[in-house]
């Protein structure tokens, strides 16, 4: 059964300047670069049939491309911090692209997510790295921005069960309609 989810790609330029926040957080499991991308909707264990009907479904998406930034690191998990983040912009595309997501996979008896989505790429998986630990790598690191990227479409990935991190295949992708300036 493949273990399914939808997301966003992180284009390598971006992916590099990520890369570069690695190293100096005890504990801290790193993410490759390659492995980045924003998740909209985690699907999980399935059948193949439901596969093949999630990936049709996904084609019905009729969205614009849209422009994204990374803006700020920070980590999940409060005193227990279980992993490192870059934090998205909540641009009003990006949310309506995963609530449309989260609507679809309902419609085809998915159960709803339990978390609000909080758009992030995972950086690091934490182990036993202290609060303190991930604060000062914060106080260092945190102020992280990257250069604004366009979106221009999101892919169905699938994972290995109990891997985390990666590798990650792209096993459907939809493209976003371009914008077209219109000149008057």
């Amino acid at each position: 059964m493949p273990r399914l989810f939808t997301a966003l790609e992180i284009p390598a330029p971006v992916g590099q300047s990520l890369g570069m926040m690695r190293g100096g957080l005890p504990g801290a499991r790193w993410i490759d670069p390659e492995n980045y991308h924003l998740t909209l909707r985690f699907i999980g264990d399935i059948d193949d049939a439901l596969a093949r009907e999630i990936a049709g479904m996904l084609g019905r998406v009729q969205r614009r491309s849209f422009e994204l930034c990374l803006d700020g690191l920070s980590a999940f998990g409060g005193r227990k911090p279980r992993a490192l983040v870059a934090a998205a912009t909540q641009v009003a595309p990006l949310m309506e692209l995963q609530a449309e997501h989260e609507r679809l996979l309902q419609r085809l008896g998915l159960e709803p997510d339990g978390r609000k989505f909080t758009p992030h790429v995972t950086l690091a998986r934490l182990r036993d790295s202290s609060s303190q630990q991930v604060a000062d790598y914060l106080a260092a690191r945190g102020y992280f921005r990257s250069a604004p990227f366009q979106v221009s479409r999101f892919v169905l990935f699938s994972s290995r069960a109990s891997v985390g991190g990666g590798p990650y295949v792209v096993e459907a992708d939809y493209p976003l309609e371009e914008r077209v300036l219109r000149r008057a």
